[in-house]
């Protein structure tokens, strides 16, 4: 018995994975059940996806990255510093405020001057953020919300701007408000697909990760019917 186990640590190994933020919620419920299934360990960093693309080209030592776009991928893979790209997840916009009753379900309370401050994250830098100022631009409100929109670094600073009201409503992932298919507190506004490029996130088989076993055991963990199921638990689609 203890033989089996000594086999079982050295065959253990460990992966680092970037994470966009929007998918924090979904991957903190994946990563101990992929340690508990298989020995291997997920260590995670949450971030945007734009930050993360600069520390990879900078040499920082993932072994995979959960992108929440597909360009980012895509320019890494043609940058030749990783390879095996697959869609995980395609994201959904909402807009959303932590008081129920503000967000009405046809976005109408964008033109309402109801609110001091709207929350989107950096577009520089994370996907969601670039959907949201599309998502704007085609309602035509962009200049008129320009000056009252505040920027998160990251789509998960957005979600906190919100939900310690300092912006009464902001555009966030719908990952983040919702869970078990239902809004978990607030209102909120599904953006409709069609106002937005869709957010289709893929991840990427870094180069430092194509010898690692967990990495690999991780990749296939989450194509899975039980990461699937997490994931779509959290409103997002394949």
């Amino acid at each position: 018995m203890a033989a089996w186990g000594l086999v079982a640590l050295a065959q253990a190994a460990e992966v680092q994975v970037a994470v966009a933020a929007n998918f924090t919620a979904p991957m903190q419920k994946i990563a101990p059940l992929f340690e508990a299934e298989t020995g291997h360990k997920a260590v995670l960093a949450f971030g945007s996806t734009g930050r993360f693309y600069a520390q990879i080209r900078n040499g920082a030592p993932f072994d995979l990255l959960l992108a929440a776009d597909d360009e980012t991928p895509a320019r890494l893979e043609r940058e030749g510093l990783g390879a095996s790209r697959s869609t995980y997840a395609i994201g959904k916009l909402v807009l959303w405020s932590k008081q129920p009753g503000l967000v009405d379900d046809r976005g109408e309370v964008l033109r309402s001057g109801r609110f001091d401050k709207i929350a989107l994250a950096d577009p520089k830098l994370a996907p969601y953020g670039a959907a949201a100022i599309e998502a704007l631009t085609q309602l035509g409100v962009l200049d008129t919300l320009r000056p009252r929109i505040v920027q998160g670094e990251n789509i998960a600073q957005t979600w906190q701007f919100v939900a310690t009201e300092n912006a009464q409503l902001g555009f966030v992932a719908l990952s983040q408000v919702w869970a078990d298919g239902k809004l978990k507190e607030g209102s909120a506004w599904r953006v409709p697909p069609n106002l937005h490029s869709p957010l289709r996130q893929d991840l990427i088989l870094l180069n430092k990760g194509r010898n690692n076993v967990a990495a690999t055991a991780l990749l296939q963990y989450l194509r899975g019917d039980k990461a699937r199921a997490i994931i779509q638990a959290y409103g997002y689609d394949f």
